[in-house]
This record gives structure tokens, C-alpha cells and sequence, in this order.
């Protein structure tokens, strides 16, 4: 029986471009569409910088009624629609006003594959997030439905003014040029293999071992969560972040979607008309309380009065700082929440880890790779004297992002003094891949000839 195959790659243009998604796609359209299928034949549709959602919509709902299997390969960025904040996949004239109507909502992907046959749905995902997004993943998985295989790996934003390569479906199709199309999770691993540290963090999309659920990206505060059984409950999506398997709740399953309407194409809309599209599982955001200072600090005014505004959710007031650019008030939000945790619970909680880890993210973002290092080692070290195993997944996150932006440290003073710790680190918790600790030590070493 023939297969079909999906190459679908999507970023906006112009200056919110994260990904220059459509560079996989000559590497891809040169492998055998056989080999990209895994069957002895295979019809091959290309999606290269769509412009509108119906468009890409029309080709899928094609593609999931194609008997046989599918294969679909995903290259792009995710973004949050400001209104219902549900992750989109980025089309070309996506800008973030207009995400909701100009995007492709991921839960179309969803709906349209929902009806195929288990087993028959496998997705290879290239995906980078942008500052709001990387957030809202940790407390959410990216549902692409059940019963479907689904690999990859989902990125961080890039630094300031920079277009990231998708370094892992490049590694995908590299892999598959040679005629040769190994099982997916071999395929996986070979992928994530080769992008080296580059790739330490990461959230990797993998099911678990004897699950054919859906896989997603796991939050760093509940990747402690016991690995997968050998079979996942239905209720729940797998989900592997950089350290390995955990379980998330997932929406109960909509009603059949209705048809999307064509969108209209207002100029930067404030509140465009609505869509008629699939049905929305909700949103749930987790509230919280009002924040406390530090000793000896006073967060700023503006943010107050934002989270007053936004229900108290310190998570929407965050991101919508780190958005706009003011991310010491991000930081000052974060820190009052650390330290409240810190009085509550304990240094070693998970209400608190979870806020030291938002802190470290929030450093990245800001372009701030030493305090993101020095962070993420100080979580590993916090979890590691909590009694957590070192093969813990959270743990081994905690490295491999510590790992992660350690490699962006330009100055090398800073880099010797938090290489030698994360050295430390490694030789406990080696993580997933191969050569980890090798790496740190050789660059170590490289460093020590400079200034």
C-alpha cells in the first residue's frame, strides 16, 4: 500500500522570524519518497512558507484521509494567539497581533489526524518557541492526539537578532539521504545525536517505551514524574523533555471540528472578526497568589498592577513582560515568587525549584547565558542534595540546559569558572548522551589557553 508524506515548513517573514524553517526542505525533497515514507512507494506533498492557514489546512485534512501511511514533517515556530493562549504553528504572515487568524492553530493538526487508525500517524516535529511559548510549555504538553508516533524535538529562542537552522530535521534528512530509513526512534536518536551540545536544551519529543500515544515536550518542574509505564494510560499524553518520559494531563477529546472558515486579513488588527474553526480545549491557567519581596526589595509598580489585571497569574504578567522587552521586571516577578516559595515550602520544593527554573529561563531570554548557566547548575545542585537521583529526569533537564547555555558564555573567564562546575556536575549526572562530560572537559581545556 502506498504512503503519503507531509513536508510542511513555516516561519514568518521579516523581523520575527525564530527558524529559517523552508532551508530543510531542499535537504528533504532530496530523499526518495520511499525512503521519507517507509513504504515501497509514497506521493509527496511540500508546503514551503504557506501563507494561509485554509491553505495548509485543505492539504492536511487531504493528506489524513489518504489511506496508507503518513508521515508528516513539521519545520517552524510556535506562538500563543493572545486571546485563548493556544500554541499556533507560524505561517508566513503571522506577526504576533495577528497569530489567532494568521497562524495555523496546532489543535487543526490534531483534529485532522484524530480519526486515522492507530499506528498509521507518524510526525517528525523541528519546532522552536518564542519567549511566551518556551513558558507556557512547561506547564502544558503539545498535544498532537493519540495513537500516533511522534518524534522530535521543540527549541528555544534563538539570540537576539538570530535565525536559527533546524539543526534536527536537517539531521533527519541528512540521515535518510543515504536510502536508508532506520526505526523512527532510531532515527531520533541518531537525529539528536548529531546536534551535539548544541542541542542540550532541548525539549526532545519521544513516546515512551510500548506507548503509541503522542509525545510532548515535558514542563522541567514535572519531568520528576517516575518514567513511563510500559503502557500509557489513555488519559494521559507521554511526554519527554530533555531528560526523559513523564505524564501530563491532556484535554478531554473535543467534538468533531467543524469547517474553518477562510479568515479575512485585517492590517494589525486589535480584535478581528472570529473564525469559525475546530473546537478549543480549554486553557487552563494555574492561579496564584499575590507576591511578596525578598528582604531589601520592591518589585516595580507596572507589573503590580498587571498581575491585579491579569487575575493574579504571575505566568501571564511574565511573559507578557519578557514580550515587551522589560525583563527585569520579569526577573523582580519571578524572584518575589522564588523567595515566597522558599518561606512556604522549603529550598528544596518544587514550588521553588519551579520558580529558580523560570528564573533561569528568564536570563535566557534576556540574553543573559551566564546567570542562565549559573541557575540551571544551582537547580541540578538543589535537586541532587534533595535526594533526587541523578538520572532523574528533571535533574539530567537541569544539566543539559545548564550544558545548554554554558556554550554560549563568550567570555572566557566566566566560562572557565562555571565550566569547572558543570564538569563537576556531568561526571554525576552524565545524562542521555554520549560524550557530555568529554565535551565540557575539552573545551575546558581550549579555554585554558585563553585570555
Amino acid at each position: 500500500m502506498p504512503g503519503t508524506v507531509l513536508l510542511l515548513a513555516a516561519s514568518p517573514a521579516g523581523k520575527g522570524c525564530l527558524v529559517d524553517a523552508a532551508s530543510v526542505l531542499p535537504v528533504l525533497a532530496a530523499v526518495p519518497p520511499a525512503v521519507l515514507s517507509g513504504t515501497e512507494t509514497a506521493n509527496v506533498v511540500e508546503l514551503a512558507d504557506p501563507l494561509e492557514p485554509q491553505a495548509v489546512l485543505t492539504r492536511l485534512r487531504a493528506a489524513a484521509a489518504a489511506t496508507g501511511p503518513l508521515t508528516v514533517f513539521v519545520t517552524g515556530q510556535l506562538q500563543l494567539d493572545r486571546r485563548q493562549r493556544l500554541p499556533h504553528l507560524a505561517l508566513a504572515r503571522t506577526t504576533p497581533a495577528t497569530v489567532r487568524y494568521t497562524a495555523l492553530p496546532w489543535h487543526w493538526i490534531r483534529e485532522e489526524l484524530r480519526l486515522r487508525p492507530a499506528g498509521t500517524t507518524s510526525l517528525l516535529l523541528d519546532l522552536h518557541a518564542d519567549p511566551e511559548t518556551w513558558e507556557w510549555l512547561r506547564a502544558h504538553p503539545l498535544d498532537s492526539g493519540p495513537g500516533h508516533a511522534v518524534y522530535g524535538r521543540i527549541a528555544p529562542p534563538p539570540g537576539r537578532r538570530a535565525v536559527a537552522v533546524p539543526a534536527y530535521m536537517k539531521a533527519v534528512a541528512t540521515i535518510l539521504r543515504s536510502g536508508h530509513r532506520p526505526e523512527l526512534a532510531d532515527l531520533h536518536q541518531q537525529a539528536v545525536a548529531r546536534l551535539g551540545s548544541d542541542g542540550y536544551g532541548d525539549l526532545l519529543l519521544a513516546p515512551a517505551a510500548g506507548s503509541a500515544l503522542a509525545a510532548g515536550p515535558a514542563p522541567a518542574s514535572a519531568a520528576a514524574a517516575a518514567p513511563a509505564p510500559a503502557s500509557a494510560p489513555a488519559s494521559a499524553a507521554v511526554v519527554s523533555g530533555a531528560g526523559g518520559p513523564a505524564f501530563v494531563p491532556r484535554p478531554s477529546e473535543p467534538a468533531e471540528p467543524s469547517e474553518p472558515a477562510e479568515p479575512s486579513e485585517p492590517a494589525e488588527p486589535s480584535e478581528p472578526p472570529e473564525l469559525s474553526e475546530p473546537p478549543e480545549p480549554s486553557a487552563a491557567s494555574g492561579g496564584a497568589a499575590r507576591l511578596t519581596g525578598p528582604p531589601g526589595s520592591q518589585a516595580p509598580e507596572e507589573p503590580d498592577a498587571a498581575a491585579a489585571d491579569a487575575g493574579d497569574d504571575p505566568h501571564a504578567v511574565i511573559s507578557d513582560a519578557v514580550r515587551s522587552g522589560r525583563h527585569a521586571d520579569a526577573d523582580a516577578l519571578a524572584a518575589r515568587h522564588e523567595q515566597a516559595a522558599l518561606r512556604a515550602h522549603g529550598p528544596g520544593s518544587e514550588e521553588a525549584l519551579h520558580w529558580a527554573e523560570v528564573r533561569a529561563d528568564l536570563a535566557m531570554f534576556a540574553g543573559d547565558p551566564v546567570r542562565s548557566c549559573r541557575t540551571w547548575l544551582a537547580v541540578a545542585a538543589a535537586r541532587l542534595s534533595a535526594g533526587q537521583a541523578p538520572d532523574a529526569p528533571a535533574v539530567e533537564a537541569a544539566v543539559d540546559r545548564a550544558h545548554h547555555q554554558w556554550g554560549l558564555i563568550g567570555d572566557p573567564a566566566g566560562a572557565r569558572e562555571l565550566g569547572s562546575l558543570l564538569a563537576d556536575l556531568r561526571s554525576r549526572v552524565p545524562g542521555r548522551r554520549e560524550g557530555a562530560l568529554e565535551h565540557v572537559r575539552r573545551q575546558l581545556g581550549q579555554l585554558q589557553t585563553q585570555g
